[in-house]
């Protein structure tokens, strides 16, 4: 598995994972939606985590920085 998600693309998902465990947690968010939500931070953890999004390979899009090959 080739990295495909950047720094910046990471934290952003640890953020809104937080945020939806939070408030599911908390019972602001409970039934279904609040089950969803729950499912989508642990995806949104294990793709931060591995630095790999399932998603955003078959369409190439990768959040990676590019490194400069030296001449």
């Amino acid at each position: 598995m080739k990295k495909n998600m950047g720094s910046t693309d990471r934290i952003i998902r640890f953020i809104i994972a937080a945020i939806f465990a939070a408030l599911y947690f908390t019972g602001t968010v409970g039934g279904t939606l609040g089950i969803v939500l729950l499912i989508v931070a642990v995806i949104f953890l294990l793709t931060s985590f591995i630095s790999f999004c399932p998603i955003y390979a078959p369409f190439g899009i990768s959040t990676c920085a590019v490194k400069k090959k030296e001449s």
